[in-house]
């Protein structure tokens, strides 16, 4: 008489499954072409922020309070222009993990194909930032070269849990501003139709790149673990440190030295950061991720 009892390997693998395929569903259901939903034809008011101006770095400085409101609305411009300019950047970096990961992998597997419809999304995703980062005025802000460089290096490397985990923390971030950002009617519309769209879609990217990290960490370790941690602690690092990119002071048409000191030493954006992290540290640390080493990234990047 046959056995009716699941190997937990195999029950591992349907549970596995069932998450892509409900994740590929949802897709179905919910998704969104940028191309038709943001208004593109529309010029731009000015009287509109690029995202709310608590966000900004420099929002609660002694700059600040200088400012008028329209150098205000054109920084808030130029910061979400960087941010979507560093998206941009790092969805490249993501889109070459994953299509690397599942290079070998089984077509027929719901995962293979949900990850071929993340990649699908992604690609969309920096096309609409693009345009929304050309339509607030703003050049082609990229991370320094130096930092550049590490992300190459760190999209032919990266494997397994490190991957995953560093494409979570860069979502994470993104996602707690921009839920901030669309609900604001200081912003301009079309920035929060750009937001709705990204948050609502990658909150299946997050959902599959945490259950990946805990899937590739299941055999994992220590002295991996430890390794992993630390990678994905300095990715997270740099991630998030290009975010806004230095040149966007002078171009709002600010004092960058100033600025630049002035943002650097904000307390208040630095407990934003901070506070918009809690839920992923969380996860980390159930993860046993967070090493020592990586505490003192976090902490310098002010993430915890």
């Amino acid at each position: 008489m046959a056995s009716s009892t699941v190997r937990p390997q195999d029950q591992d693998r349907f549970d596995e499954n069932d998450v892509a395929r409900r994740l590929l569903e949802s897709s179905a259901k919910l998704s969104y072409d940028p191309a038709t939903e943001v208004d593109w034809n529309t010029p731009l008011d000015k009287e509109f922020h690029g995202a709310s101006p608590e966000w900004s770095t420099l929002y609660g400085t002694s700059y600040w309070a200088e400012m008028t409101e329209e150098q205000r609305k054109e920084l808030t411009r130029q910061e979400a222009a960087s941010v979507a300019s560093t998206g941009i950047w790092f969805e490249m970096i993501l889109q070459q993990m994953v299509l690397r990961d599942i290079y070998t992998t089984d077509a027929t597997d719901p995962r293979f194909q949900w990850a071929l419809t993340e990649i699908a999304d992604e690609c969309r995703h920096s096309i609409m930032f693009a345009r929304g980062a050309a339509k607030l005025g703003a050049p082609a802000y990229r991370p320094r070269r130096a930092v550049v460089e590490l992300g190459r290096a760190f999209k032919t490397l990266a494997f397994g849990e490190a991957a995953y985990a560093a494409i979570l923390v860069a979502e994470e971030v993104l996602d707690v501003m921009q839920r901030d950002w669309m609900r604001d009617e200081r912003v301009a519309p079309f920035v929060r139709t750009i937001n709705n769209i990204h948050v609502v879609e990658e909150s299946r990217h997050m959902k599959f790149a945490r259950d990946e990290t805990r899937r590739r960490l299941r055999n994992a370790g220590p002295v991996r673990r430890r390794i992993h941690a630390f990678v994905i602690a300095v990715a997270s690092y740099f991630i998030v440190t290009s975010m806004v990119n230095r040149e966007v002071y002078a171009n709002a048409g600010l004092d960058a030295r100033r600025a630049l000191a002035e943002a650097a030493a904000n307390e208040h954006h630095k407990s934003l950061m901070r506070s918009s992290c809690s839920g992923l540290m969380e996860f980390l640390a159930s993860a046993r991720l967070l090493t020592r080493p990586a505490l003192a990234l976090y902490r310098r990047a002010h993430l915890i």
